[in-house]
């Protein structure tokens, strides 16, 4: 009886190595559970945010949209501008009067009499005369322009060309304010891009958490397995050993008994045997 109470030493020592791994099983479960709920914290928090970022994208997408068509409106009115302008300045040739000088050749000579202010100098009584000339000079231009702009054709061309001007303005003016707002919507989707760039992050170290814990969890139940089969293993052989009553099957070949003598040496020894080793033991009669 006292191999059977060594057996009964090994199989409580089996039995305590399983709870241990299994405490470590259960401890790895709920670490486990722990990095299943980060992963799943900042994936759902990710989600959130890149949808966000997609309606900042999708208002940036229909602002760029709205810019596009206001870059063509102003366009259209710059253009229309600029005919408006060369048709002004060919009816005013046409208003011209055909005598006398034109307002081109009175402006150019009111500004060579600038000039000739700025760098000469000049006496009192040349320099009177001088403004004298250059304000006559401004007001035949005055007069000249005014009758030329008073004319109804001229009055019109201009008209039209400031309402062309304005429109031109007011576009040019959207295409600013929808530009803005586009880049804000831009601005607004990276910056929360980055935001849930750094949560993925979050949520990628929370997974490889999870696969390790998760291997070290599978490890540590393969480990309580095997102890938990011995522990059954063990209760079997010492069950055979105190019902045996003296006989059994007793295994007879020489071979059989030198190979249980190597196992039951290896026993003695504290070393671990497997049940095929211990069913050998019990028929060659050592248990």
């Amino acid at each position: 009886m006292e191999l059977a109470e060594e057996l009964v030493d090994k199989r409580e020592q089996c039995n305590i190595e399983a709870e241990v791994h299994k405490a470590a099983r259960n401890r790895l479960n709920d670490q486990t559970k722990h990095w299943v709920e980060e992963r799943d914290k900042y994936n759902a928090m990710t989600r959130e945010l890149i949808e966000e970022a997609n309606q900042h994208r999708t208002k940036r997408d229909d602002l760029n949209v709205e810019v596009r068509a206001a870059k063509v409106e102003r366009d259209v009115w710059n253009k229309k501008v600029n005919e408006y302008a060369e048709r002004l300045a060919k009816k005013k040739r046409e208003k011209m009067p055909k005598r006398g000088p034109s307002v081109s050749m009175l402006k150019k000579k009111l500004r060579a009499l600038e000039f000739q202010q700025m760098t000469q100098t000049l006496t009192k009584a040349k320099e009177d005369d001088l403004i004298e000339a250059m304000s006559a000079a401004q007001k035949e231009i005055n007069e000249l322009e005014g009758s030329i702009e008073g004319d109804e054709e001229v009055k019109l061309i201009i008209d039209e060309s400031k309402e062309a001007r304005d429109k031109a303005e007011e576009a040019h003016k959207l295409v600013g304010e929808l530009a803005e707002s586009a880049q804000r919507e831009h601005d607004s989707m990276m910056a929360i891009y980055e935001k849930s760039d750094a949560l993925r992050k979050q949520a990628d170290k929370a997974q490889e958490e999870f696969i390790k814990t998760k291997m070290l969890a599978d490890e540590e139940h393969r480990l309580h397995i095997e102890f938990i089969r011995q522990v059954h293993d063990f209760d079997k052989i010492v069950t055979g050993i105190r019902q045996k009553e003296g006989g059994g099957v007793i295994i007879d070949s020489r071979d059989a008994k030198d190979q249980a003598s190597d196992i039951y040496d290896r026993f003695k020894k504290g070393e671990k045997l497997s049940t095929e080793d211990l069913m050998l033991l019990q028929q060659s009669g050592y248990l």
